[in-house]
């Protein structure tokens, strides 16, 4: 799945370690997210619209590879 959260986190100017422990997640979790190895739970998801005041749509748009 396609995602904003690299993006979004450069725009913040938070490093993934930040990221990371905003969310109380591995730094490799955010790694893989970033890099659509890991799709987030619906939980994880919330958390990261709610940390970039984004909605869950605005930040993962789903296509498919």
């Amino acid at each position: 799945m396609d995602n904003g959260v690299r993006v979004l986190r450069a725009v913040m100017g938070i490093t993934q370690e930040e990221l990371a422990e905003a969310l109380d997640v591995s730094r490799q979790t955010v790694i893989a997210i970033e890099n659509g190895k890991y799709d987030p739970s619906l939980k994880l998801a919330f958390k990261i619209s709610n940390f970039f005041g984004k909605s869950i749509e605005e930040i993962f748009n789903g296509k498919e590879e």
